[in-house]
């Protein structure tokens, strides 16, 4: 796991006192009545640390992915690999959000405790020296079902490299002909200096699943 490569030493200098420094934490409890579906539906609040991340993951997906926008999660969690999750910096005045990708576990966190990449650390407006941040943590399944939405997502990161995505939504799915659907989102992004909004569309061959033409824009 990550004795593979070195991180932050502030991921293990917090492993056995957060509840003591962060009794207001809500660890969630899973039962039969409530669904690992349901639980990834929920937010979540805990605590966050950061990693500069290495060569080899549990997932098998690099640190770089989606411009370094990405995370690991405990074993034990409903989060798994690839999945798209959207964390609140709780610990900052305002509302700082970063969009973030699953890459990698941490052996012995707990459900609600993160551990972000260095560059997400710091998009939430987070100073790495402070090692941990309390965070919301709020899954996005919509995104997994809507993968266009995710290549969307990845290619607005790409090419807005000073914003982060902090938010997303659907806005159109038209089927154009029977081999051409077209998908528009629209996505929030945010910089040390303002807000702006994106809009992303895709046209694809749902026979084939192939794009035929994308593009982005601000609006």
């Amino acid at each position: 796991m990550y004795n593979r490569y070195p991180f932050s030493p502030y991921a293990n200098q917090y492993m056995n006192t957060y509840h003591q420094m962060y009794p207001f934490v809500h660890m969630p409890q899973y039962s039969d009545n409530q669904p690992y579906a349901a639980v990834r539906r929920q937010a979540i609040r805990g605590q966050a640390t950061w990693t500069n991340g290495g060569p080899v993951t549990e997932c098998g997906l690099p640190w770089s992915t989606n411009e370094y926008m990405t995370v690991a999660v405990g074993e034990h969690t409903p989060f798994k690999c690839g999945d798209t999750l959207k964390v609140k910096n709780l610990s900052v005045a305002g509302e700082r959000e970063v969009i973030v990708t699953v890459v990698d576990q941490v052996a012995g966190y707990p459900s609600n405790r993160i551990n972000l990449h260095r560059r997400a650390f710091e998009a939430l407006g987070a100073n790495p020296s402070i090692g941990v941040i309390n965070v919301e943590i709020t899954p996005h399944p919509q995104l997994e079902l809507e993968k266009w939405g995710k290549y969307l997502l990845e290619v607005t990161q790409v090419a807005y490299p000073n914003y982060q995505v902090t938010d997303y939504q659907m806005i159109e799915q038209t089927e154009v002909s029977p081999t051409q659907t077209k998908e528009i989102f629209e996505f929030a992004l945010q910089s040390s200096e303002e807000q702006i909004k994106v809009r992303g569309t895709v046209i694809y061959n749902p026979k084939t699943d192939r794009v035929i033409a994308f593009d982005i824009k601000e609006v």
